[in-house]
């Protein structure tokens, strides 16, 4: 194989399309570029790749799986930072755009800093630091 694995966007299933483009384009910063109702192109930070929201039960049938679920999925998205600064202030854009401290930002036992939110439909994030 020649072709090596990348990630191109990242799609996150989504229960109100309005609520999470509030969330990550009015809350945290991210800039639309696409919108067709039930999927949005968000572009993030240089570098990151586009999120992508894709309604809940479209993308479940789009994988040809069901819709039910919860709890953890075995996945969360991760932030790292050069600041204990940005860290805190993910963490307040999060929780003030509707989103839900899970975890709040501490020193880590490994010398960092971190913390966890979960965005309107659950979605973990780290937010996190080596300083």
């Amino acid at each position: 194989m020649t072709t090596k694995l990348q990630v191109s966007a990242i799609m996150l299933g989504v229960r109100e399309m309005d609520r999470a483009k509030k969330f990550y384009a009015g809350g945290l910063g991210g800039e639309i570029e696409q919108d067709f109702g039930g999927f949005v192109k968000i572009a993030l930070g240089p570098g990151s790749p586009a999120l992508a929201l894709y309604e809940w039960d479209a993308a479940a049938q789009d994988a040809g799986v069901s819709a039910e679920g919860s709890g953890f999925r075995g996945t969360s998205l991760h932030f790292l930072t050069d600041s204990r600064e940005v860290v805190d202030e993910i963490m307040s854009a999060a929780a003030a755009s509707g989103g839900t401290v899970v975890s709040p930002a501490v020193a880590a036992g490994w010398g960092g800093y971190s913390g966890y939110f979960a965005d309107p439909d659950g979605h973990l994030w780290k937010i996190a630091t080596a300083a």
